[in-house]
């Protein structure tokens, strides 16, 4: 029996994930349905509640920033063979070096200070996942389990921060000053008045330029080959001459500095004030969004926005219907990412089989040559 052949890349990219993201939809539906509730009404309810209106699309596009940038963060170190599962910690604990920076400029305008807290953001989030990069890279401690011990790491740092150094004398909340109007980034509702009232803002555009950059730096540098390289056969890379080592800690810096901005987002964009747990598991939802999208950027962005239509939408659905909790959501989740990630690959040898059986094999050019016989 020959070997499968390969799926074609659009069959790879947008055929199996559709399939598994409807497999996941039905099943959901099922569930809707064995605990007594209409299944298309739900399923119009978060839709609705995602895409219904301006305030609901712009709630959808808030969520999905945080989401693109640890999709991303997760793309990045997967594509050097890297499992970065500390996008959790990165974007926490960069929320220290952004409301630092914050504070300290609030007599500038926003335009100033959203750069600023990005490269604080960069820096702060970047030096958390180097950490575990250089551990890997110098001792081989597995990325894996040093990431998560940094989790919580960066949870325990940032209690003691919040409480003992940033909260204001005669404040009981947990939480730090808020920064000055001047210096807060504006929301995309003042310019378009479709997005009014929304959280939505400034840090959407920058997460779109992000997916261009981080395409382009992993398929147009040689960098971005280094790392793809490594990822594919570290063994190789080693007798070409690269540096394992150096890899690994820059592209785990570069993982951590995008989680990073999912505290930009939050803080200058949102909260506009340190608050604790703001980053609300958007980390781990990353590592969806990655996996959904193949580690690529655009399905990235596309995987981004279902799971913002999902969060909010799920915000919604409560409310339309109640016999439904907003849990309801974190299961359809649950099974989205089962059916797109843990089990990815469980329709994969049937569309092979599939397009085998309607493409016909190549053809192998016969390169022998004829024998002429000489009368000599």
């Amino acid at each position: 029996m020959s070997a499968l052949r390969p799926l074609p890349r659009w069959a790879d990219i947008i055929l199996l994930p559709l399939i598994n993201l409807s497999l996941a939809f039905i099943v959901s539906g099922i569930v809707v349905f064995a605990i007594g509730q209409n299944p298309l009404a739900a399923l119009q309810a978060i839709v609705t509640g995602a895409f219904g209106s301006g305030y609901n699309f712009g709630y959808t596009l808030y969520y999905s920033t945080n989401f693109i940038f640890t999709g991303l963060a997760v793309a990045v170190a997967a594509h050097a063979g890297l499992f970065n599962i500390g996008g959790n910690g990165q974007a926490y604990i960069a929320g220290l070096g952004v409301i630092l920076v914050a504070l300290a400029m609030q007599a500038f305008p926003w335009w100033l200070t959203f750069p600023a807290a990005i490269l604080a953001a960069a820096a702060v989030g970047g030096f958390w996942a180097f950490i575990p990069g250089w551990l890997q890279a110098k001792r081989g401690s597995h990325v894996v389990i040093t990431t998560i011990m940094f989790n919580f790491i960066a949870a325990a740092i940032m209690v003691y921060m919040v409480v003992n150094v940033l909260k204001p004398p005669g404040t009981l909340a947990p939480e730090s000053a808020m920064i000055a109007p001047e210096a807060r980034m504006p929301k995309l509702g003042a310019f378009i008045p479709w997005f009014k009232n929304t959280d939505v803002n400034f840090s959407l555009v920058f997460a779109l330029l992000c997916l261009v950059g981080v395409y382009f730096l992993i398929w147009r540098t040689r960098f971005g080959f280094a790392m793809r390289a490594l990822g594919h056969n570290p063994t190789a890379t080693r007798y070409a001459g690269m540096s394992n080592s150096r890899i690994i800690m820059i592209v785990m810096t570069l993982s951590g500095a995008l989680a990073g901005m999912v505290a930009v987002n939050q803080v200058v964009g949102v909260q506009y004030r340190l608050v604790l747990d703001y980053v609300a598991d958007a980390g781990f939802v990353g590592i969806a969004v990655a996996l959904m999208g193949r580690n690529h950027p655009v399905g990235i962005l596309f995987a981004a926005l279902l799971f913002g239509a999902l969060y909010q939408g799920g915000n919604e659905l409560q409310y339309v219907i109640p016999g439904l909790s907003k849990e309801m959501v974190v299961v359809i989740q649950a099974l989205v990412i089962l059916f797109t990630g843990a089990m990815e690959g469980m329709f994969r040898p049937g569309l092979q089989r599939l397009f085998s059986a309607l493409t016909p094999a190549p053809k192998v050019a016969a390169t022998g040559r004829d024998t002429v016989k000489s009368g000599s």
